[in-house]
């Protein structure tokens, strides 16, 4: 088990050629595109990206509206986003997860916290700390690298014995990108419902994608294949070996029960 956050300074080059310079970061972009809209109510609130990196979502909202805070601990991909959004009303705070409650305090309305909680060590304190920034009424879109799906895709690579002893984690160390924390439908399920947060839909990004065969599709077999993963992405049981898992989050507001 990771004892330290990854942080990824010295890692934005690969962070970005690995995960937005390529089909399938086009891909999960363009699922993130079709279903937030369908899923969150997405009024113009002020929202608050929890580990942007490189600011591909802050920049998505602040197309649409939202007043963005963009908070990421890593000063190389902090740096990386002013650059790529200069024309973008966007705060950037160079701070981790943690230190949010003591800077950026909210209460937010929209929260978004994609592909963070794989990085950290203790995943399940950072859901507490989420609900603690959280409005009562207000909705987090939060995504996680799917551990499940980590697991089949070693058995495809023919990984078996890292499988069986379920070996999955990465280590943090040198230029690897496997999360130090992936995460099960189970755990994120059952730290939710701790915190009183309400799940009002589940989506998988990446359903199909990366079991192809095929390593570099063309645009036409991209175009089929974005048709079937918009399809299928939230159809039981193709969503749950997603590479990650997305949810739309409710946080009740008790305040009118409790008078």
């Amino acid at each position: 088990m990771a004892t330290h956050d990854r942080i990824f300074d010295g890692l934005a080059d690969k962070f970005a050629a690995s995960l937005y310079g390529a089909p399938r970061g086009e891909l999960r972009l363009a699922l993130l595109d079709h279903l937030l809209p369908l899923t969150l109510p997405l009024e113009g609130q002020p929202a608050l990206d929890i580990g942007g990196g490189l600011g591909q979502m802050s920049a998505w909202l602040a197309r649409r509206g939202h007043a963005v805070t963009l908070a990421e601990p890593s000063q190389e991909m902090l740096g990386r986003a002013r650059e790529a959004l200069p024309d973008f009303s966007i705060e950037f705070l160079p701070i981790s997860l943690q230190a949010l409650p003591d800077n950026a305090p909210g209460p937010w309305p929209l929260i978004v916290c994609h592909a963070v909680l794989e990085w950290l060590a203790d995943p399940r304190e950072a859901i507490g700390i989420i609900n603690e920034l959280l409005a009562p009424g207000g909705y987090l879109s939060l995504m996680v690298f799917n551990r499940d799906a980590l697991r089949f895709s070693n058995i495809i690579k023919g990984n078996l014995d890292k499988a069986l002893d379920d070996r999955l984690e990465g280590t943090g160390k040198r230029q690897r990108l496997t999360p130090i924390s992936p995460l099960t439908h189970d755990d994120i399920s059952r730290w939710l419902t701790e915190q009183g947060l309400v799940v009002e839909h589940v989506a998988g990004i990446r359903v199909f994608h990366d079991y192809l065969r095929e390593r570099d599709p063309n645009e036409a077999t991209l175009a089929r294949l974005f048709e079937l993963e918009r399809r299928y992405c939230d159809i039981d049981p193709h969503w749950r070996l997603g590479r990650y898992l997305l949810y739309s989050i409710h946080k009740p507001d008790t305040s009118g029960i409790l008078e």
